[in-house]
């Protein structure tokens, strides 16, 4: 932020915001907002009373007047503004519109995904496209690296469609694949033994139903978490079923978990085709999926690349690095 003391630049942009409360809440406490957008793009915005001024060259005062307006207009909606608000605005500002934008227009504006707990918004256009095809898809694909959150929009879905009715049931598995340490090593029963790897997928659950709620529906069986290896001989019907860590399946496992779904229900895949931890020389399920499956109708693929990221901006540079080195 600049002060009394600074000259700003001559060319500016003067924003006029007519609820002061509004704007306070728009700056951010201690200017916090503001100076993520000054950083960001570059600009130095100074506010005087109901007006922002923001000076910088012309293209980066147009595109931070943008940003301002549409977070104000979130407010003026009732809905908070955070880091991650700020961060989709710029990641849909940046990216140059598409065949997508239209049919946004056509299906009614933007979209968003009403959980027990928060409301949950794309912040990318690869993440909005993936939500579409989780509502428009028996069953969806989303493939991309850590940190794009192809798992927890599918189980944002999921309650999402459960608490509307139109799921009985949420079911959640993972291949529960040995990475450098032995289950038969760990202390306890098989379920201390495998908790640690669905502890993600507890994790996903909580970010959108309340402690007890959660509680009450795993009890019940209304939600399920369990290891790809516990989904054989079962029929999976009216449920919302995810299976994360898809890339640790193998090809026999895949077509298994493939072959559950039952009527009035909605799989989710999703996978990081880097981060494979199948023995040597076996193949991933995956892959397989993708090879065999790309053509069918009312399967969806969706993939993401480090842009998407929407952990901390080092995730995306960790990332993109591995991937200038041929991938680890």
């Amino acid at each position: 932020m600049i002060t009394g003391t600074q000259s700003p630049p001559a060319a500016e942009a003067l924003i006029e915001f007519p609820d002061n409360r509004l704007l306070i809440e728009l700056c951010g406490e201690f200017d916090r907002n503001l100076t993520e957008i000054e950083t960001r793009l570059g600009v130095q915005i100074l506010r005087r009373g109901n007006l922002l001024a923001v000076y910088g060259d012309a293209a980066a005062r147009a595109e931070a007047t943008e940003v301002l307006q549409a977070l104000y207009a979130r407010l003026e909606q009732g809905r908070p503004v955070d880091q991650g608000d700020i961060d989709r605005e710029f990641r849909m500002n940046s990216d140059t519109p598409g065949p997508d934008a239209q049919l946004e227009m056509f299906q009614g504006g933007k979209v968003e995904i009403k959980t027990r707990k928060k409301l949950v918004e794309p912040r990318t256009d690869a993440q909005k496209a993936y939500v579409r095809s989780l509502y428009q898809n028996e069953l969806a694909f989303g493939i991309g690296p850590a940190g794009t959150g192809k798992t927890n929009l599918a189980v944002a879905v999921g309650v999402k469609k459960f608490i509307t009715g139109q799921v009985d049931k949420i079911i959640l598995s993972r291949p529960a694949v040995e990475a450098g340490e032995k289950l038969g090593y760990l202390p306890g029963d098989m379920k201390d033994k495998v908790d640690p790897y669905m502890q993600p997928l507890y994790d996903a659950l909580n970010d959108f139903l309340p402690g007890k709620q959660l509680a009450k529906m795993i009890e019940e069986k209304t939600v399920e978490i369990a290891p790809l290896a516990f989904m054989r001989g079962r029929t999976l019907s009216n449920a919302f079923v995810v299976l994360d860590e898809a890339q640790n399946a193998t090809s026999m496992q895949m077509k298994m978990f493939l072959t559950r779904l039952g009527e009035g229900s909605r799989m989710v895949i999703t996978g990081d085709r880097t981060q494979i931890d199948l023995p040597r020389g076996v193949p991933s399920g995956l892959s397989d999926a993708e090879r065999l499956l790309g053509q069918i109708p009312k399967i969806s693929f969706n993939y993401f690349t480090a842009r998407d990221v929407v952990r901390h901006p080092l995730v995306a540079a960790i990332i993109e690095a591995y991937e200038k080195d041929g991938g680890v």
